[in-house]
């Protein structure tokens, strides 16, 4: 018998074709994980209008950031997953993804051929929302295999430490003005039926700005990205506080994304290039992101060592 962890990622298109990105955004957008409105009503908009309407011009976006070996998403979450098993001998370390591949299901059906009993289960996605991980739970759950979840890292002293440090590295670089946590957001709704999200990203905030000793607390403003389709989603909207904060003086500024933790469409393409734009033709003159964690080593270790804690907490209480 040996032990295994299954990582897991949101997912992405195979490649960045229409066709591709249609089949992706349609599993993805069919989850009424992601997507409360009842099926009856929201497929035909998703079928009629969203799908044929956003596939293409999201493809493009693909083909921007598209790497050689594949999607950055997957890309970099298979080179954390290499990094986490060297940090983990002995375990049996795999990659999936909610929507794409490598399957969940299948994935941990594999694992258990292979000789994995009870495998822990970690979401990379730092802090809970029904949103990124009750599709991880329900596709688990349907395999029937018994298994750990780890729910998630935000509060965790260490990935607070790391985080901070990484933003600290890059403050010292340049002057700025203000340095903005960037979440991606989710619909108001879910807060409102109880999703614990936005209090863990703001938490998340108040928890790193204790580890950066050389930012001024007013310097810190949290923010939300990513917004999709016209139902309120948690605000400040990250391109409205860009703009605002220029209209402010603040023409410097470095965000940081701690709702992802490796590159993607959303930090490479939504930030780097949308959100620069928005922010320079508003008048801003210096924008940088700090780095995803990536294939990060001691990034690597501290997820090695989050599994092993929990392990061990579970065997105490059985």
């Amino acid at each position: 018998m040996s032990r295994g962890l299954l990582l897991v990622n949101l997912g992405s298109p195979a490649t960045p074709k229409t066709t591709d990105v249609k089949s992706y955004l349609r599993e993805f957008l069919s989850d009424q994980s992601v997507v409360e409105m009842p099926p009856a009503l929201w497929q035909p908009i998703l079928r009629g209008i969203i799908l044929p309407t956003r596939s293409w011009r999201s493809a493009t976006f693909y083909r921007d950031c598209w790497l050689p070996a594949g999607s950055p998403l997957i890309v970099h979450s298979q080179s954390l997953r290499d990094q986490v098993q060297a940090a983990l001998p002995g375990w049996d370390v795999r990659l999936a993804m909610t929507y794409g591949q490598p399957d969940i299901g299948d994935t941990l059906s594999a694992m258990v051929a292979d000789g994995c009993q009870h495998p822990v289960v970690l979401p990379l996605f730092p802090q809970y929302t029904q949103s990124t991980h009750q599709g991880i739970i329900n596709q688990v759950n349907a395999t029937g295999i018994p298994h750990t979840l780890i729910h998630h890292f935000y509060d965790q002293t260490t990935y607070q430490q790391l985080l901070a440090a990484k933003i600290e590295k890059s403050y010292q670089q340049h002057h700025f003005d203000a340095v903005v946590f960037s979440y991606h957001s989710i619909p108001t709704a879910m807060v409102r039926h109880g999703d614990p999200y936005q209090k863990e990203c703001e938490a998340t905030t108040t928890g790193v700005s204790q580890y950066l000793p050389s930012v001024p607390k007013d310097q810190i403003v949290t923010a939300y990205q990513s917004k999709f389709g016209p139902m309120p989603w948690l605000k400040p909207y990250l391109r409205n506080e860009l703009m605002q904060l220029v209209e402010m003086g603040k023409r410097d500024v470095l965000v940081v994304t701690p709702s992802f933790v490796c590159d993607c469409l959303e930090t490479l393409e939504e930030d780097f290039v949308q959100n620069y734009q928005a922010f320079r033709a508003s008048g801003g003159d210096r924008f940088e992101l700090v780095p995803c964690f990536n294939d990060d080593p001691e990034f690597a270790h501290f997820l090695a060592k989050l599994v092993l804690n929990t392990q061990e907490a579970v065997a105490n209480d059985a």
